[in-house]
Formats: C-alpha cells, structure tokens, sequence
C-alpha cells in the first residue's frame, strides 16, 4: 500500500466511529493554577520519590492533596483492593477535584477497575494521568465514555529519569490547549522500527503488557482506525514477538491506521539472536500500516506525555507524532 493509500485508508477507518458513534470525544477542562488535585495509588506502593513528584505539581500553582490511603501498603500493593478502590472512585466523585495523578504503577489497576464508578466519570471530566500499570484506567475511561486521558509520568518522580522539558511536557499537555510535537530520538531502541508512511487516527494503547492483559475485558479500546501507541520494559525480544502475534491473532489490530512506538526499555540484547527492534519490526511490517519508532514515551529516560484519545498523525519523512490537545479551555 502506498503512503497516500495508507493516509486515506487511515483517514476512511478514523472517522467510522465518530460516524457511527454512541457518543463524542470528551476532552477535560485544562487544570489553571488555584485547581485541587488528587494523588492516587491504583497499583504498586510509591516511595519517597513520592514528595518530588507533588512538588513538580505544586510549582503548576496547582493545590495536591493525598488521596485517604495514598501510603498504605498490601504486599506488593498500595493498600487493600477496597482501599485502593475507594481513593479512585473518591477522587472522581468530588466535583472540586479537577486532576487525578496517579502516584505508581507496578501492579494492581485490574484488580479493582471494574469497581470504577463509571457514572461519576461520566457526570464530570476531569484529567486522569498516568501510564504502565494505570493503561487499564486508560482504557477503561475510553470504552465507557470515550474521555480522553494522559499518558505521561507518575507522581513518584525521578529527576535523573524525567527533567526540566518532561516537566514542562507534562505541564503542557495537561494545562494548554496547544498541540503536541513528539520526533523521533535515533538513541531509542525502538528507533530501529519503521514502516515508511503517514497515517491519521485516534490515538489509544499504552504498555503492551497491559493492553495483551486486557483482551477480551472493557478496557481494551476498539483500535479500527487508531494510531496505536506501544511501549514496554523489561521483557525480552521474544515476549514483544509473543504479546504482538497474540493481539493480532485476536484480531485486535486487523484496523489500525498505524502504530507509534514509546520506548523499548531495558529490553535483553543477545548475540546472534533479534533485538527487541527486529522482533517487533518483523511482527508490526506485516500489518500493512505506517510504524514510527523511536518516540520518547514510556519507562526510560526522557518521558514525555501525550494525550490518549485525540486525533493524531504519524509521518515517517517528518519522523513525528502530532497529537491533537487533550484538554478543552477551562
């Protein structure tokens, strides 16, 4: 398929949806200093990394509060399932809260997303932000009512891993109503994947791990026509070959318009044998869609955030994802 075939393809399939819709697009009020915002721990415990994070959010002008169980602990879990729970759903239900950050992630979203008070999020937008772990939520916000939400660094923050432009970043997309820029870094592992073209779609996904745990549940979106957003840690070439033959098989990406890829992190180099790179280049070129690689989403160095559930375009001549804004004017 040519890139102009890919485009209007991409462009036919995107609007289907909308055409056919059940409901609109809902974008958040943009956050402006004075706003509360909640602090939240859906999955894994946060530290004391924690502190920094609500600084970050602070110097926005923004006013952080903890969410009730914010520093419980359950094992490998930021509190009990009903507490963790409780925190989520109180932070949706008050109308005087305009942002929920999540704190961590980890584990532990799945277990307590179908208890998700779905009417309160409904009833009022609000800005969600989180990643990893928290793609459930992200998913789940989308198929019961299609709002958009952001996938960008947690409140456990780490200077050396996300500096002055993440924050910037994260402040950006959360607050303005301005587009959003990605270009491809050639230092990213996932840099190495390409297939040439351009494409235009909605932007869903997240972590791969996530989004292959979310197979026939209510958090995976319905891809047809969507730029899928992809990233990952710690999983070997294999395990990306294996996640992407079992969603394709499924047919969960029979549709795309095309694929953005986040960052490939702390994925296993062995010798003589793929790359995370070549594993997943093998996997997405038989899909006959544009792949951009290289994109600084995801667990390394350099995050930025971007919005999920906005109109985005890949090219791979430009080598960039622009993204629609994810909030409305406050």
């Amino acid at each position: 398929m040519t890139a102009a075939g890919v485009a209007t393809a991409a462009s036919a399939t995107s609007a289907s949806p909308a055409q056919a819709g059940v409901r609109p697009v809902v974008r958040p009020p943009a956050l402006r200093p004075g706003d509360r915002v909640r602090v939240v721990a859906p999955a894994g415990v946060p530290d004391t990394r924690l502190a920094r994070g609500i600084q970050i959010l602070e110097s926005f002008g923004l006013v952080v509060e903890p969410g009730e169980h914010l520093y419980d602990k359950y094992g490998y879990l930021a509190g009990t399932d009903e507490a963790r729970l409780a925190d989520l759903n109180a932070a949706f239900r008050d109308p005087g809260v305009r942002g929920i950050f999540a704190a961590r992630g980890g584990y532990g979203t799945q277990r307590i997303i179908d208890g998700l008070d779905l009417a309160a999020v409904r009833r009022d937008p609000r800005v969600f932000v989180g990643f990893s772990d928290l793609t459930v939520l992200s998913g789940r916000l989308w198929t019961a009512a299609r709002q958009v939400s952001f996938y960008g660094p947690m409140v456990n923050w780490t200077d050396s891993r996300t500096g002055p432009t993440e924050i910037e970043s994260l402040r950006k997309a959360v607050m303005t109503t301005d587009p959003i820029v990605l270009t491809t870094d050639p230092a990213e592992p996932s840099a190495a994947v390409t297939v040439p073209g351009e494409a235009t779609g909605t932007l869903l996904g997240g972590n791969l791990t996530m989004l292959q745990a979310s197979l026939h549940t209510p958090d995976l979106p319905n891809l047809r026509g969507a730029i899928l957003l992809l990233e990952d840690t710690d999983e070997g070439p294999y395990s990306y070959d294996r996640m992407l033959t079992h969603l394709t098989r499924a047919g969960a990406l029979s549709h795309l318009a095309g694929v953005a890829l986040g960052q490939f992190t702390n994925a296993p180099v062995v010798a003589g044998q793929w790359t995370a790179a070549q594993a997943v280049q093998d996997r997405l070129s038989k899909l006959g869609v544009p792949v951009l690689g290289g994109l600084r989403v995801g667990h390394g160095n350099g995050q930025l955030t971007v919005p999920l559930g906005t109109k985005a375009t890949i090219n791979t001549t430009t080598k960039t994802l622009t993204v629609a804004p994810g909030v409305k004017p406050a």
